[in-house]
């Protein structure tokens, strides 16, 4: 094997602090704390036991795991076999989850027991036993020395229990896929981005440089981030966790945001740094007033702190700076950029407001419909090229030959780049809605509702929220005779989709406003919602 040509692979980040310094602490959940010494072996563990299940280099692995220790210790294990994380949603319902096994061809999956509030166990049992294609389901429980609560599936201890702690991990190239990241598009199908080990790598290296100037590392210190973003999600897993291994530091998991904790283990973990939308941001200084609390304890070790998924209120930014003299930097990206494309760099004055500028290696443009750039302080859509791009949609090439034309991947968001080359993003694709810092698409909410029996026409549409940026709204023309009630129909949302996808609000209409090609105008509603208001 020429090993100067398969010199890439993303495992390498907790490889490199194993060897070196094997007992510094790489994850903290709780009373649980792994050094990088043993994060490294339990992966190690994994990738024996995927061999032994027959899956090897290039096949697909899905993982649906909440943010604690299992989902970094499985995530590098099927690294090091050579084979491509899947992520999943820990929310999906089984419907979602047998689409992803299926499109992704998935050849396992990895899933946590979950809870009696979130069975993620028993849904994700309810796809597999419809996908014929994944041969294997393991999984993790709770308590590590308890039997399956699956029956007929194998736990995670049970087969890693008889595996050493050495491994010679897979050797991959940069271009080989590590990741595939599913995202929806306008049309509501979610696609698979591919990822390549070089894409996820690199990115991690910008996300880590872009802490260097606000740090002091000549203390010799280790740093400390908690991540609250959910790990499945390209943010959470690239530019927080690749990046903090990389980096040789520790990262702080909690699988569930809540101010209290988070706050607390700002205070207790020494957080040196920390990501998140900015719905946390708001619910944080929500609390804080509410309760009367001096933060100056939680802020004390704070040095860096960023925000992504959605543009951050002004007035919020301002406020919470303030309360914990420390700098929020915004960034911009997407799951098929890596995610980091833009950032407010620490080392140049930030304009609230802004994504910021280009990062080492990427190139970004606003360009016309003819894929011409725009003139600076104009309107045009975001295009980018470098080392983040994605390999493309799986199995897909019709959408990357798209996405991806003369050269740039497009966005589909419309931004104006200054002349310093600072970007603002003005407006989002047509129909996407972002709530909470997730991107929801209408179609793919409309094409499932159109299935319920009482539903005749239904239009989806993103409303303002105070709390969660955008709240989903549908609009129900009900077939003639139906009795169908508000309560009834979103308790039947909320059992075809991910809790964070199901409309919150429904109105029923006699009908819905219709152009001239016969598409619903989507727009007049808004402009109604927007008129009430």
């Amino acid at each position: 094997m020429d090993h100067a040509a398969t010199c890439l692979n993303l495992a390498s980040v907790i490889e490199h602090h194993a060897r070196l310094t094997p007992k510094k602490e790489a994850v903290v959940f709780g009373e649980v704390r792994l050094s990088f010494g043993a994060l490294n072996s339990l992966s190690n563990r994994v990738a024996q036991a995927l061999g032994d299940l027959g899956i090897g280099k290039g096949d697909k692995v899905a993982l649906s795991c909440p943010n604690i220790p299992y989902f970094p210790i499985v995530y590098y294990g099927i690294l090091k076999a050579g084979a491509v994380v899947v992520p999943l949603n820990v929310l999906f319902k089984p419907r979602e989850i047998k689409y992803h096994l299926e499109d992704s061809d998935a050849k396992a999956i990895f899933v946590f027991e979950g809870s009696e509030e979130l069975p993620m166990g028993q849904m994700a049992k309810e796809a597999f036993d419809q996908v014929d294609s994944c041969e294997h389901m393991v999984v993790m429980c709770k308590d590590p020395t308890m039997k399956s609560p699956i029956e007929g599936h194998r736990t995670l201890t049970k087969i890693t229990f008889d595996k050493t702690d050495q491994y010679e991990t897979v050797a991959t190239s940069p271009d080989d896929t590590c990741l595939i990241l599913y995202t929806s598009g306008t049309t509501g199908t979610p696609k698979g981005a591919e990822l390549t080990h070089s894409n996820i790598y690199w990115n991690a290296v910008v996300a880590f440089n872009l802490h260097v100037p606000g740090l002091n590392y000549s203390d010799g210190k280790q740093k400390a981030c908690l991540i609250t973003l959910p790990l499945f999600h390209t943010t959470g897993m690239t530019a927080q966790m690749n990046a903090q291994m990389f980096a040789g530091h520790r990262i702080v998991l909690q699988p569930r945001f809540e101010p209290q904790t988070a706050l607390e283990a700002f205070e207790t973990e020494k957080i040196n740094f920390w990501t998140g939308v900015p719905t946390m941001y708001w619910a944080i200084l929500k609390y804080v007033k509410e309760n009367g609390i001096d933060v100056a304890p939680y802020a004390e070790s704070m040095e860096i702190l960023s925000s992504g998924g959605a543009a951050m209120p002004v007035e919020v930014m301002r406020e919470f700076q303030e309360m914990f003299g420390c700098r929020i930097l915004e960034g911009y990206g997407l799951s098929e950029t890596s995610p980091i494309s833009t950032f407010n760099h620490p080392n140049v004055e930030s304009i609230p407001g802004t994504v910021g500028q280009s990062v080492f290696g990427v190139e970004v443009m606003c360009v016309d419909d003819d894929d011409q750039e725009v003139p600076r302080g104009t309107r045009g859509e975001v295009v980018m090229r470098g080392h983040n791009i994605m390999k493309g949609y799986y199995k897909n090439p019709e959408a990357t030959k798209e996405a991806t034309r003369n050269g740039w991947f497009h966005s589909g968001d419309i931004g104006i780049m200054d002349e310093k080359g600072i970007l603002s993003i003005v407006d989002r694709k047509k129909e996407m809605i972002l709530r909470g810092g997730y991107n929801i698409y209408p179609r793919e909410l409309e094409e499932v509702i159109m299935t319920h029996e009482a539903v005749s026409l239904v239009a989806i549409i993103g409303v303002p929220d105070d709390k969660m940026g955008e709240e989903i709204k549908a609009f129900v023309v009900r077939n003639q005779g139906s009795e169908l009630t508000e309560d009834e129909f979103i308790d039947w949302c909320k059992d075809q989709f991910a809790m964070n996808k199901y409309p919150r609000e429904v109105e029923f209409r006699d009908e819905l406003p219709i152009g001239g090609t016969g598409k619903i105008l989507k727009r007049a509603l808004k402009e109604e919602v927007l008129g009430e208001g």
